[in-house]
Formats: C-alpha cells, sequence, structure tokens
C-alpha cells in the first residue's frame, strides 16, 4: 500500500503526465456523456425490443460492446468507433498488399500523414453505409413498439444518418487527440473505457442471480478467482515473446567503436492480436442469414451459429480463430524484411548465414511459436461459452475471454507502461519493483 500511494505522489508531481492523465480522462468522460444521448426522433421508452435482439444477436453485441452500450441505446454515438477501426483495418491490409501504399508506408511521417487521411476518407463512407443500415435496423426493430416519433418518420433516415456519422467523426477525433496529447493509444482507450462500462452492471447481475439461491455465493467466489486466472494468463499470452539472440559486427570509426553488442530480436507468441477473433467473429456471423430464407434448415443453422455456448459453434469458431491467426500473422510479418534490415545494420543470428538463410530461420520459429499461440487464442475467444454453459450469465461471461478480455489486457499494459517511462524519464521508481512492465510491440496489430 505504501509504494502505491508513493506512486500516485509521483505521478501527481509530474506536471506534464498529470496534464495527460486528466486530458485523458476529460475526452473519455465526455465521450461517455454522449452513449446516453438519444438519436432526435427516437422514443426511449421505446426500445426496448432493441436491447432485447442486440443482446441475442452476437455481432450486433459486438458493436455494442464496443460502443460502450450506445448501440443498444440509439445513441448519437451508437456506432462509436467500428466505422474508423474497419477502416483501419483495411488500409493496413492495403500497405501489405498494394504497392502504393508501401511506398506511402516507407515515406516516413509524410507518409504516415497522407495514410491517416485515407482511413478518415474511408471512415466517412463506412460510417454512412453502416448509419444507413442502422436505421432500416431501428425501423424494422422499432415498427410495433413505436420507438421512433410519428412526426420525424419523413426527415429520419436524413438527419440519422449525418448524426452518425457526426457523432463517428467527433470519437475518432477524441482518440486522435488522446493519441497526441493524452495518455495512450486513443482509439484503444475510448474502446476499454466502452467494455468495461458494461462490467458493474454485468457484476451485479451475477451476483443476483447467485445470491437467490442457497449456497451458490461460494461459486460465485470461485467464478471471481476463476475470471483473475483468466487475467493473469491473458497477460502471459498479450506478453509473452521468444527472444533470437542477435550480434552485431565491430565498426571503428576514427578512435571510436560502434556495435559489437549482443541484443534480442523479440517475436511475439501472439503477433496477430485480436484480430483473428474479429475476423472470426464477423465470418461466423454469415450463417446466421440463413435465418432469411424462412426454411426449418436454415433457421437451425441460424440458431446454431447465434448461441455463442453451443458446442458446434464453439468447435467451428475454434477452427476459424487458429486459421485468420495464421493467415493475418502472414500477412503482417514478413521475416525477409528483418533479415535484409539486420544484414543492412551489420546484424546476424549466431550460427546462421546473413540473408535467406537468416530469413528461413526466423520464419521458422515464427511458425513454431504461432501454433500454440493460435490454439491458446482460440481457447481464450471461446472461454465465454465455456463460462455460459457453467452457468454464468451471458453478459457477465464476456468477460471471461474473448475479444472484450483481450482488448482491456492489452490497453491496461499499454498505458501502464507510458506512464512508467515517464516516470524512469525523471529519475523515478518504476510501477514494479521487479523488471518493467511491457505493452505490446509494433507487430501487434492497433485496433
Amino acid at each position: 500500500m505504501k509504494n502505491l500511494i508513493k506512486n500516485l505522489k509521483n505521478i501527481w508531481s509530474i506536471e506534464e503526465l498529470r496534464s495527460k492523465i486528466l486530458f485523458t480522462l476529460l475526452l473519455l468522460f465526455i465521450y461517455r456523456l454522449g452513449t446516453f444521448i438519444v438519436l432526435p426522433g427516437i422514443d426511449p421508452e421505446g426500445l426496448s425490443a432493441l436491447n432485447d435482439q442486440t443482446n441475442s444477436n452476437g455481432i450486433l453485441g459486438l458493436i455494442n460492446t464496443f460502443a460502450g452500450g450506445a448501440f443498444s441505446q440509439a445513441s448519437i454515438f451508437a456506432l462509436g468507433i467500428m466505422p474508423y477501426i474497419s477502416a483501419s483495418i483495411f488500409i493496413q491490409l492495403m500497405t501489405v498488399l498494394v504497392p502504393q501504399f508501401q511506398k506511402m508506408q516507407k515515406e516516413g511521417e509524410s507518409g504516415r500523414k497522407k495514410i491517416n487521411q485515407w482511413t478518415r476518407y474511408l471512415t466517412i463512407a463506412v460510417t454512412v453505409v453502416q448509419a444507413s443500415a442502422y436505421v432500416a435496423y431501428l425501423r424494422q426493430i422499432t415498427q410495433q413498439s413505436g420507438g421512433i416519433l410519428p412526426g420525424y418518420v419523413d426527415f429520419f433516415w436524413l438527419s440519422t444518418v449525418v448524426v452518425l456519422t457526426a457523432g463517428t467523426m467527433f470519437v475518432m477525433w477524441m482518440g486522435e487527440k488522446i493519441t497526441d496529447k493524452g495518455l495512450g493509444n486513443g482509439t484503444s482507450l475510448i474502446i476499454m473505457v466502452g467494455i468495461l462500462a458494461r462490467l458493474p452492471q454485468a457484476f451485479m447481475q451475477e451476483l443476483g442471480s447467485k445470491s437467490t439461491r442457497s449456497g451458490q455465493i461460494l461459486i460465485f467466489i470461485v467464478e471471481i478467482a476463476i475470471l483473475i486466472a483468466i487475467i493473469m494468463g491473458c497477460i502471459l499470452l498479450v506478453q509473452g515473446v521468444r527472444k533470437i539472440p542477435v550480434n552485431y559486427a565491430k565498426q571503428i570509426v576514427g578512435n571510436r567503436q560502434f556495435g559489437g553488442a549482443r541484443q534480442f530480436l523479440p517475436i511475439k507468441v501472439n503477433s496477430a492480436g485480436v484480430m483473428p477473433i474479429i475476423f472470426a467473429q464477423a465470418v461466423l456471423f454469415l450463417p446466421t442469414l440463413f435465418n432469411l430464407t424462412g426454411t426449418q434448415t436454415g433457421q437451425g443453422i441460424s440458431a446454431v451459429f447465434q448461441d455463442h455456448s453451443n458446442i458446434y459453434y464453439m468447435l467451428v469458431y475454434a477452427v476459424v480463430v487458429i486459421g485468420f491467426t495464421f493467415l493475418y500473422t502472414a500477412l503482417i510479418f514478413n521475416p525477409k524484411q528483418i533479415a535484409d534490415n539486420l544484414k543492412q545494420n551489420n546484424g546476424f543470428i549466431p550460427g546462421v548465414k546473413p540473408g535467406q538463410p537468416t530469413a528461413d530461420y526466423i520464419g521458422g520459429i515464427m511458425d513454431r511459436i504461432t501454433l500454440p499461440g493460435a490454439f491458446l487464442l482460440a481457447f481464450v475467444g471461446i472461454l465465454p461459452g465455456i463460462a455460459q454453459r457453467l452457468g454464468v450469465q451471458p453478459s457477465f461471461s464476456t468477460f471471461f475471454g474473448g475479444t472484450s478480455l483481450l482488448i482491456m489486457v492489452g490497453v491496461i499494459l499499454d498505458t501502464l507502461q507510458q506512464i512508467e517511462t515517464q516516470l524512469l524519464m525523471r529519475q523515478y521508481d518504476g510501477l514494479m519493483k521487479s523488471g518493467r512492465i511491457q505493452g505490446r510491440t509494433v507487430t501487434q496489430a492497433s485496433y
């Protein structure tokens, strides 16, 4: 406790760090406040059907999670940061597949500004499409409950698309400002705050379901202990690296010697981050469209893929996550480029020839550590379904694994690392007695 108080005093005594924390908290408060402002023309009392439908649908539940509950409340931030995430993922894939984007990425700061500008333009286009689909969805869901005010029906589509687009761009702007002047990655922090906002309600629902029956409080305590153990395991998964020793040749320039140091090339066990889970959830949403066929077989298939605790869903989900992990890792990890960079900087792996043999060696290690990483990521992905089958409430089971838990663990580690870096720069002790807090490396995709 003394160390905690001491660390808090040290953090507060640094004016720059204090300003960053307060600025970040202010923008996050504005974001959370906006999630409770209902769209013009919507009757808040007629949104019960929207809440029920969102909670029972997997992909809509994921969007609602990322939006901090704004999607099910028909808020002006209903789409949240999701259009910007979709645009960022698409542009990131383009930097791997399209030579023109690769060239822009290598141009340094000017290239990064161009890529960010393209991402903003694409975000507007994606938001308009998603907002139009959201309007159609609102009309369908609230048709019987009267969620849309009668006098506003003629203007509802135009006003809603404009408001949702402006809301998403405002959230994107807040995320960029948090990144520039605040603490940590703004987009990730906004997602994490939205996820954590649902935790108290889910916690109370789970506690209420256990407190009504005798002897269930002990089970609830066991659930919390298991949740803590899972969080610790996710920390190991996020931070796990395989260190490849690298030596740099000595160079004599005048009377000074450069190089000759022994360093390590860290390769992450989970280089793909949460992207395989997000892609898998998007792909497994497609079979739910069989419900539109109206046939009994189609409705049966849709029911299987809407139930995340179904054993067949979890098996297919795990296989898809493993496949996407290898695919996404192959897209973002280039052993040939790493080998060329080592060669240009007079670096080499002991016992391995420079050039293509080094690339083959790094690629072989990457394949070997990606396999257990993919299986662990798939296991984390199906943990909410397993928890639900064991009697945990659906809202609380989402915190036992999946996208929500991985994002929270990764973002919290990144934020703590930035705070610790600020402390060490000013000759304070770190946040831990031994070792340093390690965040995610650049090889892991941001969201």
